[in-house]
């Protein structure tokens, strides 16, 4: 997934009280910055046509709320990742993915963040790949390379001028080889379906159909 500028950048590692996940906590501040946005302009809009709408514009409005609302809150609110000292948790748009660090099996950012556990294939929707800042990224190291006199000086900066999304992966990399022998970090992996956003983004998705069916 490509984000097409800076602000995209993942939130830098922070602590986080839920047990067992308690070292990092990695989200897209963009994401975060996005979702709020759209849903203050939805309440605003959605909020005028229930008040002021005639007709059956309040009903198609309160469906397309009740649909809409799950949605933005699922791609931009709710994608978050832990990494603790036992596992990796995902959390992703509409499920939520639980990691024992023995499961997993590689961690890469491609043109997306993904994480490769118990045969399967998890996006990281939380560490967005940014090609802009990869860019500035390359660029940064050149130009430290090329100012260079002594050849060192681009190998001790080197890991500050990654790209945040890249820096991400090394650290999530680095946690899952530390990790995957612990007691504690064995296991296979646990999936769990977030029905409370799915299920009333549904119904809205039905309520619309039948609002617009018998029109």
């Amino acid at each position: 997934m490509t984000s097409p500028d800076d602000s995209s950048a993942p939130r830098p590692p922070e602590n986080t009280p839920e047990t067992g996940y308690a070292e990092r906590c990695y989200r897209s501040a963009a994401g975060i910055g996005g979702g709020v946005l759209l849903l203050v302009i939805g309440a605003w809009l959605g909020g005028d046509a229930i008040v002021r709408g005639e007709g059956r514009t309040p009903w198609l409005t309160l469906a397309a709320l009740l649909c809409g609302v799950p949605l933005v809150i699922a791609f931009t609110l709710r994608p978050a990742v832990w990494a603790g000292e036992n596992a990796l948790r995902v959390r992703n748009p509409f499920r939520t993915i639980t990691l024992p660090w023995a499961s997993v099996a590689g961690v890469r950012a491609g043109y997306s963040s993904e994480v490769l556990a118990g045969g399967a294939r998890y996006q990281l929707w939380a560490i967005p790949v940014s090609l802009r800042q990869r860019k500035s990224a390359a660029r940064r190291q050149a130009r430290a390379a090329s100012e260079d006199v002594t050849g060192t000086l681009s190998v001790s900066v080197s890991g500050f001028t990654r790209a945040p999304a890249d820096q991400a992966i090394d650290d999530l990399r680095e946690l899952a080889e530390r990790n995957a022998s612990r007691p504690g970090a064995q296991g296979e992996p646990e999936v769990r379906w977030a029905f409370e956003l799915i299920v009333p983004a549904v119904v809205g998705l039905v309520l619309l159909v039948v609002l617009f069916a018998v029109a």
